[in-house]
């Protein structure tokens, strides 16, 4: 049973009832907020990191951007006592509502979302306004780890091995495995491939504690089609699961939480909050990082030093931008944001990509299922069970080949994820998925997974708070489609298994706008249906690219510095020479891990113990630290 406490409430972020449309829910959301701001191991208001509002002028090394590779590398970092540490993050901290798994869609749009658009897409979100495609990212301590889905997938063998393939010495899955079993607490080790998973690591995962049965018959649905059911983190990455999630006990567990919060007692680590950087300082003759500039909270501009480096984590978007407004970039995007050229590096900002996907829509008899209301919420309140405590059938996914993918690599090209079931507000949940005959709305999501469009991102002036141009060329590369398309037609395959029909399940036939003309369910219908109607993952990565040095390419080179620079790394999804196969939490927080390690080799001369690598995984895994005490440096080396 949960347990409340009497600690001083802290307000960050927006309330539930701020995020939910509805005026039917507003006063329910408002009084749910309270009970939930009760539960001390939600609002945590003794346990949040402690941030220092009188910084210093010199830190030995700056992290800026407290997302989920930032928050994971400032904890490691400030494991050795000696040096000191300032991360640097331009939100606020992590609202209580969105500790609640249910709510994860309500904070889109909100105050802790960038809110990124796209420049008009060429090719794709045709029938969106002014075809921007819409980018939700976390402006928020903990980052997007704080709104998204919380599905722990660490992507394919075969994308780490061609990253090595590709000149990245040290990326091949076999080197970066021991970094995912460093963060990993798997509480449910037992029940996954073993040699595969570890304990006592900071990130606990686990499958939520409450399951729509809708989420069983998906999984037999697949088996039906030849996809068994699996541990897709473990010896194979094709198949289907009720994935495993970053939860603790019913409750979102971001990577700000599992990292940041039990170093909270730690006096070399300094939090800066509603701090923006904007720009870094780089001396020419010595081609070294060595101080941030930031505006800060009172909206004053500082300029803070680093004695050792200073490492870029503010993501797939923020990460280039803060290298552009540095003057390291394309001599031809800087002249025209009037920005001058300190580095030239033409790299920067190209190779940006992310996953693209079309919603299918289909209809379904509504059985045995219940409504957001305060029976489901004293379940959650009390027990942190029931319909709150998961993300209804958003948990269950699916990786699959099409005819354009060799079954035999195991490098599937479609994922598949699935909407619905969902104990939420008005704007997003249960009542929005009901139907006035009594069915209910559910999706099914095919998922591009290795997407050849590429695009990129320039500042487009030298004002920081400026939003960068990003210009996704989403489904320019017609494999990207005719890809999506093959996956459409597996998902409509799902839906017809026996598996599913005793839900009544049926494909919503209504005509895409703008695809009226064209035959319903012919190839030529599909391509314009994900043209008109496409949905981008927040999967966003490469536009930091790393590769070998010289490699005209890449930003980063395999040990994730600047090229041509000194004293200043990239570490965050923007370093992915290709994006993984799968949702992108884990292998951030596994490049933020590497990151710490790289870091600690140079300016300690020593590494951490490798894991000891078996036949077909890793065995006798060392055990990371627990939740509460962390392994320092000297206990390492």
């Amino acid at each position: 049973m949960a347990v409340t406490c009497d600690c001083p409430m802290s307000q960050p972020g927006p309330t539930l009832a701020a995020t939910c449309g509805g005026g039917a829910f507003m006063l329910f959301m408002g009084l749910l907020e309270v009970f939930l701001r009760s539960q001390c191991d939600l609002e945590d208001p003794c346990g949040r990191a402690q941030y220092r509002r009188h910084m210093d002028s010199v830190y030995d090394f700056i992290v800026v951007g407290g997302g989920s590779a930032g928050a994971a590398l400032a904890a490691r970092l400030s494991e050795v006592p000696e040096w000191r540490v300032l991360l640097l993050e331009a939100g606020f901290d992590e609202p209580t509502g969105t500790q609640v798994p249910s709510m994860f869609l309500n904070f889109i749009g909100s105050s802790i979302d960038w809110g990124y658009t796209t420049e008009p897409e060429p090719a794709a979100c045709l029938g969106e306004k002014g075809r921007k495609c819409y980018w939700p990212r976390g402006k928020v301590l903990g980052g997007t780890s704080v709104m998204n889905g919380m599905m722990y997938m660490r992507g394919s063998r075969a994308d780490f091995d061609s990253w090595a393939a590709a000149g990245n010495e040290g990326w091949a899955y076999q080197d970066v495995l021991p970094y995912f079993l460093k963060s990993e607490d798997n509480k449910q080790i037992e029940e996954m491939d073993q040699g595969y998973h570890a304990t006592g690591g900071p990130l606990t995962i686990s499958q939520f504690p409450y399951h729509p049965p809708l989420s069983y018959s998906i999984v037999k649905a697949a088996e039906e089609l030849g996809y068994p059911t699996r541990d897709l983190n473990g010896e194979t990455h094709t198949g289907f699961t009720i994935a495993q999630t970053t939860n603790r006990n019913g409750s979102r567990l971001s990577v700000a939480r599992a990292f940041l919060r039990p170093a909270k007692h730690r006096a070399n680590l300094h939090i800066m909050l509603n701090a923006t950087v904007t720009r870094v300082l780089i001396n020419q003759t010595t081609r070294q990082a060595y101080a941030v500039e930031v505006r800060n909270s009172f909206g004053g501009t500082e300029t803070i030093f680093a004695n050792n480096e200073i490492i870029l984590s503010a993501g797939a978007v923020g990460s280039p931008q803060i290298l552009q407004l540095s003057g390291v970039g394309s001599p031809e995007v800087l002249a025209r944001a009037g920005v001058p050229l300190v580095h030239k590096l033409p790299a920067v900002g190209q190779n940006l990509h992310n996953h693209v996907a079309h919603f299918l829509g289909f209809t379904m008899n509504d059985n045995n299922t219940s409504p957001l209301n305060w029976a489901t919420a004293m379940e959650y309140l009390l027990f942190r069970d029931g319909l709150m405590s998961g993300t209804g059938i958003s948990e269950v996914t699916g990786f699959i080949n099409t005819k354009y993918s060799d079954p035999s690599l195991d490098n599937p090209d479609v994922q598949l994820f699935f909407g619905g079931f969902l104990a939420d507000c008005a704007k997003t949940g249960m009542v929005g998925e009901r139907l006035d005959n009594g069915s209910r709305s559910i999706q099914i999501i095919p998922t591009v997974l290795h997407p050849k469009s590429r695009g990129r991102l320039e500042i487009a002036s030298a004002d920081p708070f400026e939003y960068p141009k990003i210009y996704a060329n989403y489904l320019t590369h017609p494999d990207d489609v005719k890809t999506l398309i093959e996956g459409i037609k597996f998902a409509i395959q799902l839906s017809e298994t026996k598996a599913l029909k005793k839900y009544g399940i049926k494909l919503d036939k209504t005509p895409v706008a703008g695809c009226e003309k064209i035959k319903f369910g012919c190839d030529a219908y599909w391509e314009c249906a994900v043209r008109m109607q496409t949905a981008p993952e927040n999967h966003q990565a490469g536009s930091c690219k790393m590769g070998p040095r010289g490699d005209p390419t890449a930003v980063v080179d395999n040990l994730l510095q600047v090229q041509g620079l000194d004293r200043l790394r990239v570490a965050d999804a923007s370093v992915m020479p290709a994006v993984t196969s799968g949702n992108t939490n884990a292998p951030t927080i596994m490049i933020a891990e590497r990151a710490a390690d790289f870091i600690k080799q140079r300016w300690l001369g020593a590494t951490t113990p490798p894991y000891p690598l078996g036949n077909g995984g890793v065995s006798n895994v060392l055990q990371a630290a627990d939740s509460t005490q962390y392994m320092t440096w000297q206990r390492w080396a």
